[in-house]
């Protein structure tokens, strides 16, 4: 693969694509709906993925897949308005924690920089909302509600990614994946 520069290519490709279709599934078939928020809030596994994601396979694929992946999933579930959002903000959730797990040669490989990773994006994927909230509700007051949910959201992500990850990275496929 390493001296076949279309053959890599593909390879980069189809990876991508089926990690935009992982975040893609996990956000659509693992969620609940949360009675909390008055715009409704919604707790997936989508975020556990975006995490996996972008440790095993850096920033770049991370944020693609949570930018696309989510993004896709509020266009096809009723969440249309939220998709320029969603794209935003996971993709730059994704960017931020595998840019975190990849620094400085890790390549995923630290458990500790990889939760730093995922809980350093934890802030951007929040104010990249709230600001969009408060202006489709014209209030600064409303996105509060939405906090708690995405905290939810993101601990129960971290809590699934980082072990999955831990296990995954043990692979010799993932570990390929380092150099």
């Amino acid at each position: 693969m390493k001296n076949n520069t279309a053959s890599a290519r593909t390879f980069h490709l189809i990876l991508t694509s089926m990690a935009i279709a992982l975040v893609f599934i996990a956000t659509l078939l693992l969620n609940i709906r949360l009675p909390i928020a008055a715009n409704g809030g919604l707790v997936h596994l989508g975020t556990a993925m975006l995490f996996i994601i972008s440790i095993l396979f850096g920033p770049k694929k991370g944020a693609i897949a949570g930018a696309v992946g989510m993004g896709l999933f509020d266009l096809v579930s009723g969440w249309t308005l939220w998709a320029p959002f969603t794209v935003v903000a996971r993709g730059l959730q994704g960017y931020v924690v595998g840019k975190i797990a990849w620094s400085n040669g890790r390549n995923g490989q630290s458990s500790a920089f990889n939760i730093l990773g995922a809980i350093a994006s934890v802030p951007f994927m929040l104010v990249v909302y709230y600001i969009c909230e408060a202006v489709l509700f014209g209030s600064w007051i409303v996105p509060a509600a939405s906090i708690p949910g995405n905290l939810v959201q993101n601990v129960v992500g971290l809590l699934v990614a980082i072990p999955v990850c831990a296990a995954l990275k043990k692979i010799p496929f993932f570990k390929s994946m380092d150099s």
